[in-house]
């Protein structure tokens, strides 16, 4: 009795040995399988990021010697940016800027960066904002599928944002001797109204760094004219050529603030409309005074440019000359033209009354 229990406790200790190793193999083969997802996912995002194989923007660099930071208000109202604005929701795989931003941020390709009070950008790991946050915080409706946020089409809220923050920074490269402008940070503002059909009230939504957005913008097309539906150009192409039009409602002082001015209305009430258009259009005076003075922007001139305006020149006081000369040659044709035919009718005369 004693032998068949102990062969029994041998038994059982046998399998459970083998049932360990089991256990941990299934255990190891879904850690390797959850890592293998991880990379996939990490790598197909990689190679979203490494699709902009010949880039038309250059990034700025650190050391130039001259910077404005300028923040405009893009209007998709507009017709130059409307077509940021439609299709307001997505046809296929044609989309709006603000869907294409938002469902990015949503799958995690691109971090967004809070908006704060003092309408400053910061991005900072501090500022990063959770999209489950900010779906909360502006009462956009989502679902949560095996750990995944999941929006319709229906519910991002595009048809709002009509409006973006922009920041640019008009920059002098030292290194080439060209004049650029170059955008920084994009910023979606929503137009909600209210409920008494009061005018719509602005909601800043968040940040989002132009850099981490770049790689993708080319993936994206939007309508280049009105006039040729046929006529598109990339999102990228878009902000790189700067075909953006925006009233400039702040820009960067000497104190390392970037507040508002003043002038721009914000703190004065009388004449701010007044006020804030010729700031603004001080600044862009001072932005165009400033790339046409640079060295490198405008075409040099050389001899052949100087010859080439001479000989207009030449040619004009020439042809004069020799009009001039025409005339006074036709002048006198006619003149003598006109004595001889005066002589002639004289002796006619005369010889009809020497026959009379």
């Amino acid at each position: 009795m004693k032998r068949v229990l102990f062969l029994l406790m041998i038994t059982m200790m046998a399998g459970s040995a083998m049932a360990q190793p089991k256990a941990r193999r299934q255990q190891q083969q879904q850690q390797k399988q959850a890592q293998k997802q991880q990379a996939t996912a990490q790598n197909q995002g990689l190679s979203q990021r490494a699709r902009l194989m010949y880039p038309t923007s250059l990034d700025m660099p650190e050391d130039v010697v001259w910077r404005r930071d300028l923040y405009r208000e893009i209007s998709l109202e507009e017709e130059a940016n409307s077509g940021l604005y439609y299709p307001v929701e997505p046809i296929d795989k044609q989309m709006n800027l603000f869907t294409y931003v938002f469902k990015l941020a949503l799958n995690n390709y691109i971090p967004i960066y809070e908006y704060r009070l003092d309408g400053n950008e910061s991005f900072s790991d501090s500022s990063k904002v959770a999209m489950k946050t900010l779906l909360d915080n502006y009462h956009i409706f989502y679902e949560t599928r095996d750990g995944k946020l999941r929006v319709e089409n229906s519910d991002i809220p595009s048809a709002e944002v009509k409006m973006y923050y922009l920041k640019e920074s008009a920059y002098y490269d030292q290194s080439n001797a060209q004049f650029r402008r170059k955008v920084m940070a994009l910023c979606p503002v929503m137009m909600r109204e209210d409920d008494f059909g009061g005018e719509a009230a602005k909601y800043p939504l968040f940040w989002v760094k132009y850099t981490d957005l770049e790689p993708f913008l080319s993936r994206q097309t939007v309508q280049a004219s009105n006039l040729n539906n046929a006529a598109t150009m990339t999102l990228e192409d878009f902000f790189t050529m700067n075909s953006y039009k925006g009233k400039i409602y702040k820009a960067g002082n000497r104190m390392g603030q970037t507040a508002s001015r003043p002038q721009f209305g914000e703190f004065n009430q009388t004449n701010a409309d007044e006020a804030a258009k010729k700031e603004q259009a001080k600044i862009e005076a001072e932005l165009l005074a400033f790339e046409r003075g640079m060295f490198g922007h405008t075409p040099q001139r050389d001899s052949l440019d100087s010859i080439a305006k001479i000989q207009p020149e030449k040619e004009k006081t020439s042809k004069k000359s020799s009009r001039s000369g025409r005339d006074s040659t036709a002048k006198k044709k006619k003149s003598k033209s006109s004595t001889d035919s005066g002589s002639t009718s004289s002796a006619r005369i005369s010889v009809r009354r020497q026959r009379h």
